[in-house]
């Protein structure tokens, strides 16, 4: 593991949540390392901050591969009502704006044959949320 993973994977399970929040921005390009993949989706399952769920799922939908997008998938699935909204909100900011992600549609195309059940419900809802910006 590399010293970046490693610092981010400390950080993330810090008492404060903005070391959360760095923890989340820095372990998004990680999604695809799979003790990364499971802290993120903790992390954006984050039940003491919601800026915490925001700002990790918006690093992921910047990132937008179909690894990132998975796990905000897997989220969603779990997430209570108030949770989904910072995970809808967090999706929405990494699209809007100049720098735009249009992978995240594509990554939810791929994730709607996903063998597992929870990942297809979360990507057809995130597929929902996109449908109002430009992806």
């Amino acid at each position: 593991m590399t010293s970046g993973l490693e610092a981010a994977l400390a950080e993330a399970s810090s008492p404060s949540w903005t070391q959360r929040v760095r923890a989340g921005r820095d372990l998004a390009s990680f999604a695809d390392v799979p003790e990364a993949a499971e802290t993120l989706v903790g992390l954006l399952l984050d039940v003491e901050d919601t800026a915490v769920t925001r700002q990790t799922a918006e690093a992921l939908a910047r990132v937008g591969t179909v690894a990132a997008i998975r796990l905000i998938a897997l989220a969603v699935a779990e997430a209570d009502d108030n949770q989904a909204e910072w995970l809808q909100t967090g999706v929405h900011d990494a699209l809007v704006g100049p720098s735009g992600v249009p992978g995240v549609a594509a990554a939810c195309g791929k994730l709607a044959r996903d063998p597992e059940e929870a990942v297809r419900q979360g990507a057809a809802d995130i597929s929902a949320w996109t449908d109002n910006t430009r992806c």
